[in-house]
């Protein structure tokens, strides 16, 4: 090539921007924090931030529930609220239709094997 070996490489004398990077040096901040949380014991951090939520508690339809041990129960006093008897009656007379099913589904299969 004619031109390729006709230019020596030009190399500047001294770098533009210098051989290391050295940022400058950035002042020690004043405080670490302008709270003084952190210097408060454990519980009395939870008070003060409110890490304490307390029981979960919503409203659904007029019934008013709180989430304890891990279920849903309704709060009583709470007018629209379903008592303990209820309740209880509610439970025998699912427990009736239940059975009924049963005893319904067995005679459908017992007609369906006379067929």
């Amino acid at each position: 090539g004619e031109g390729s070996g006709d230019l020596p490489f030009i190399r500047p004398k001294m770098p533009l921007f210098g051989n290391t990077f050295s940022p400058k040096k950035t002042p020690p901040r004043k405080s670490a924090s302008l709270s003084n949380l952190h210097n408060l014991d454990r519980s009395t951090r939870e008070v003060e931030l409110g890490l304490d939520y307390g029981t979960p508690t919503m409203n659904l339809a007029g019934q008013s529930l709180k989430f304890e041990n891990g279920q849903w129960i309704a709060d009583t006093g709470i007018s629209g609220g379903v008592d303990r008897r209820e309740a209880q009656r509610l439970r025998r007379r699912n427990q009736q239709l239940e059975e009924e099913n049963n005893l319904l589904r067995l005679k459908v299969d017992i007609l369906l094997d006379m067929v």
